[in-house]
């Protein structure tokens, strides 16, 4: 977390709106808006006693991103927007699983996008030309994205409601699963490349998730990847979370994870109904 790993200690993210508006016709005009944002960031370092103060400084950074992520959920649900924290590791198949879920589900629900990453625009324009609405916060040093920059990128995004927010965050199995966002719904991808053992690795992540998609299943003949072995990993640690394997490229699997998505904005609107 910030405290042991010291990100953020920059300017602080930037946010970037690369959002078509109605009167971008010819879908080629960036509306873009770059915001410096000062971190309310405790970063300690220990010393000789560091230790107990590193421990205080931690709990004081992630007791203030607790009540601005109950202040999220609040928002949200008046504005009856769905939030999903999707997270992984950096070449999981994040992105080319957004785009093709946003043309596939065709805007039913609409989705927009708040694309966390620590430089450049790159996947963000993969997600606006989809015709989602999408901001871009560039972290700098950071290694996550907290509930402050949720906050801002809902601002920036103003999803109509009855939509769903997806919050690419991110490319880390550590730091973003520290962090609630004040999302309803926590995704880890991870990918058969990547290797079966990603589980026990990284056990906090796949603890707090309600949904493992194993992804690139497409790749299972060309690598070591036990997937038996995996699930029963990921179940040993987190008993309640649906797992589902796909191809975000060939297509397996997708099916059950629209029906899990659109599974969760029903029973989220409903409860904030």
């Amino acid at each position: 977390m910030c405290t042991t790993c010291g990100c953020g200690e920059d300017a602080g993210p930037r946010y970037t709106n690369l959002t078509a508006h109605p009167h971008d016709h010819d879908g080629d005009h960036q509306h873009e808006h770059d915001h410096q944002h000062d971190q309310d960031h405790d970063h300690g370092h220990a010393h000789e006693d560091g230790g107990s103060r590193t421990v205080v400084l931690e709990q004081r950074v992630l007791g203030r991103n607790d009540e601005l992520a109950a202040r999220n959920r609040r928002e949200l649900a008046a504005r009856r927007v769905v939030a999903i924290n999707l997270m992984s590791s950096p070449g999981a198949g994040k992105t080319t699983l957004l785009e093709r879920t946003i043309r596939e589900l065709g805007g039913r629900p609409p989705i927009s996008v708040l694309e966390g990453d620590q430089e450049t625009a790159v996947d963000a324009r993969r997600i606006r030309a989809t015709g989602a609405a999408v901001v871009q916060v560039n972290t700098g040093a950071g290694c996550h994205l907290d509930a402050e920059m949720l906050r801002r990128g809902l601002d920036e995004l103003d999803p109509p409601p009855d939509s769903v927010l997806v919050v690419e965050n991110v490319g880390n199995l550590v730091c973003p699963a520290l962090f609630d966002l004040g999302e309803h719904g926590r995704v880890v991808v991870m990918s058969v490349p990547e290797g079966d053992d990603k589980p026990v690795k990284y056990p906090h992540m796949f603890r707090t998730a309600d949904l493992v998609l194993i992804n690139k299943v497409d790749l299972l003949p060309y690598v070591s990847f036990d997937l038996l072995r995996c699930e029963e990993q990921l179940r040993s640690l987190n008993p309640t979370a649906e797992i589902v394997s796909l191809s975000a490229t060939r297509g397996d699997g997708l099916a059950d994870w629209y029906r899990w998505l659109t599974a969760r904005v029903a029973a989220t609107t409903s409860v904030a109904g």
